[in-house]
């Protein structure tokens, strides 16, 4: 990176100011500053990828197909045994809120940012449900990243969203009947079922949204 006076004058910021952004970035890993060597922007895969900002930032450049593959493995990953968690902690208001976002997914029809937030918001529900906060910050923090994927993945065809409204409502009704191996093979339907979207009629706009819009929803 620039040394600290070309930083100064290029954002006409405090030596204070700069030096808080300097420990903020490094504390998110994404550069490196030491005395004699000077300040290095480290590589993507030393990031921080559990930050809100870190996140947000990456998403406000764009959605590119390396960076939706990476999310879609780690959904496979952790929100099956979420939801099979959910399916032995869940509550009577846990299922009211699971219900509730598929009742708004069912009225935001084609409307994509609207079906997006519900979505998220189903999603949100889950997590809570299984009464492990680490599942729920987990959730929390990527939050803005799945909102900005929904807003790109969700269904414009009325026979689609009917579909996905079905494949998330398997997952509330597995997770009532207290079945966790349904409510985790449910859970890795609807993630597929994204994916699928993404790589098949959506993938074209991966390289032609940016997701400032899309993170709006979250």
């Amino acid at each position: 990176m620039p040394g600290a006076p070309e930083l100064f004058e290029r954002f006409g910021a405090s030596r204070v100011l700069m030096r808080e952004v300097t420990k903020t970035l490094v504390a998110k890993g994404m550069i490196s500053a030491k005395a004699r060597v000077g300040t290095q922007v480290l590589p993507p895969d030393q990031w921080n990828w559990f930050d809100p900002d870190v996140l947000a930032w990456r998403a406000r450049v764009g959605l590119d197909a390396s960076f939706v593959r990476h999310l879609g493995q780690m959904r496979r990953a952790v929100e099956p045994a979420i939801a099979a968690l959910a399916a032995t902690e869940r509550t009577p208001d846990h299922l009211d809120r699971m219900r509730a976002a598929l009742a708004a997914m069912r009225l935001a029809g084609i409307n994509r940012h609207a079906f997006a937030k519900a979505d998220l918001e189903f999603h949100v529900a889950v997590a809570i449900a299984s009464g492990n906060p680490m599942f729920r910050s987990f959730a929390s923090v990527i939050e803005i990243a799945l909102g900005a994927l929904f807003s790109l993945s969700s269904p414009d065809r009325p026979d689609a969203i009917a579909e996905n409204v079905a494949r998330h409502a398997a997952i509330a009704d597995a997770i009532e009947r207290g079945d966790a191996e349904a409510a985790a093979a449910a859970m890795l339907a609807v993630i597929h079922m994204g994916s699928d979207y993404m790589t098949g009629s959506g993938n074209h706009e991966l390289s032609s949204v940016r997701p400032q819009e899309a993170v709006k929803t979250a």
